[in-house]
This record gives structure tokens, sequence and C-alpha cells, in this order.
């Protein structure tokens, strides 16, 4: 498997697993053939990571 780092513009991402906000573990996986945004950021609650995420949330029909 492909450390992140090693990841380049164009590959597929590696999958991973995470627990949602009721502790459910999905994964990438779970959204094959399906469209998925991954939203990566720095460091929480600074402005440029509030302003990323306020932008998608804004232009999320573009997104569409």
């Amino acid at each position: 498997m492909k450390k992140i780092k090693d990841l380049k513009i164009g590959d597929d991402a590696p999958d991973f697993e995470l627990s949602n906000k009721d502790g459910k573990l999905f994964g990438l996986s779970d959204f094959k053939n399906k469209k998925v945004a991954i939203y990566f950021y720095p460091k929480d609650n600074t402005l440029g990571c509030t302003r990323q995420a306020c932008n998608l949330r804004d232009n999320f029909s573009i997104l569409k």
C-alpha cells in the first residue's frame, strides 16, 4: 500500500477507515462507484481551514 505522502495527483486514494460521529466505522471502500470528496486541512480552528470549509459549503452545488 502506498503511504499517503507518496501519492501523486491522479493516484487513487488508498482505502482507510474512520469513525463517524456515532462511533460507527466506515471506509473509503464503502463509497466505491460513488462520487466522494475528501477534504484535508493542516490544522483545526484556523482561518485558512475555516475559509476552505466555507468555500466547499458555499459552492457545493458546483462541486456536485
